[in-house]
């Protein structure tokens, strides 16, 4: 009896095994019938004709071309400011002016014994050119008088630089000091920078130092303003790489009668270093990379078929076809990942979708 048991049970087993197989067959059998009559729903464009360049791009902070901190060369109390931050200023222009007090005293000191030095000296001239004094004796008052000239510049020159001047052209950025400081000599007392040109520093690869030249046009794309591309220009290309990092350095310059980029943006720049005219294109989402071959998929009757492909140039999410597609031929963009050549399609565009 308990021999009996066991092979029932077994057979029981083996019959159930068999018709779960039996049934993922006919699963099986159905999915590859639904593959075989189901049609893969795909969207296609056309391919077009245009120019398309060739680019390097990478990302940079904007710098300002030209910066200056301008520093007190004399000690002083701030009197009077004239210029606050975000004004226009230009060259010499005074942004500030200290008390000149004591210096304009010291000028008037220097000032007279410089007049009292000249007339003796003229005095002596006369003396000498009669022979009444010895030419040593008259070297030594002219040396004077030189040495009192020198001083009397110089004061001149301190009490002048109790007026802060601009060092170059440009916008006051920052602006360190209040009216009624009282600063010393050497302390910062504006920043002054300049807004055109603006660069951006890039350091490229070494594989790309053949690509990139000087005067080749730049776009650059900044997050935070809307609208086109502004427009700069590659300046200068460093002769060396650096051999720590394998790169060179790209000045890029970038002038605007605009001027909406500021110093301390973030941009994403894009060197165009060659370009190509009226060529075949597709979009990107088209183009399928393998291992060893590029293809694409084109729509022929309702059938999708494989193509291999050659590529060139790509920009702007297009990719230049320079082998392998014809104009009018129906490119697959969506829908072919995983899709078999002359498997049955379907075109399902947006577009169309939309007019329906």
């Amino acid at each position: 009896m308990k021999l009996f048991r066991v092979g029932a049970t077994a057979l029981a087993y083996l019959l159930l095994l068999s018709a779960c197989q039996q049934g993922d067959q006919v699963a099986e059998g159905d999915s590859e019938e639904d593959e075989d009559t189901q049609p893969v729903p795909v969207e296609i464009s056309v391919p077009v004709r245009g120019d398309i360049v060739a680019t390097y791009t990478g990302t940079a902070p904007i710098e300002a071309f030209a910066e200056a901190d301008v520093v007190a060369k004399v000690a002083g109390e701030v009197r009077d400011l004239h210029a606050e931050e975000g004004d226009r200023v230009a060259r010499n222009q005074v942004l500030a002016t200290l008390d000149g007090d004591r210096l304009r005293l010291e000028l008037s000191e220097s000032k007279a014994r410089l007049r009292k030095m000249q007339q003796d000296f003229d005095r002596n001239r006369e003396l000498q050119d009669r022979g009444l004094i010895s030419e040593g004796d008259f070297e030594k008052l002219q040396y004077d008088l030189e040495a009192l000239e020198a001083s009397y510049n110089l004061a001149s020159l301190e009490l002048d630089y109790t007026k802060i001047r601009a060092p170059i052209d440009g916008v006051v950025s920052e602006r360190y000091i209040k009216l009624g400081n009282t600063i010393k000599t050497g302390d910062p007392v504006f920043r002054v920078t300049s807004l055109d040109p603006l660069v951006a520093y890039m350091y490229v690869p070494e594989r790309e130092f053949r690509r990139i030249a000087a005067g080749q046009a730049v776009h650059i794309e900044i997050d935070a303003l809307s609208g086109p591309p502004v427009g700069a220009t590659v300046t200068r290309i460093s002769p060396i790489v650096d051999a720590a990092t394998g790169t060179f350095k790209v000045t890029i310059e970038i002038r605007s009668d605009e001027q909406r980029i500021k110093p301390g943006m973030f941009g994403r720049l894009s060197i165009i270093y060659d370009s190509h005219e009226n060529v075949l294109q597709v979009p990107r989402s088209a183009i399928i990379e393998g291992a060893d071959t590029t293809s694409l998929f084109v729509v022929e009757g309702d059938l999708g078929i494989r193509k291999e492909i050659q590529t060139g140039f790509s920009s702007g999410g297009m990719v230049e076809i320079t082998a392998g597609l014809s104009d009018g031929e129906q490119v697959i963009t969506v829908g072919h990942i995983g899709l078999k050549n002359d498997s049955r399609v379907v075109v399902i565009n947006a577009s169309d979708e939309d007019a329906e």
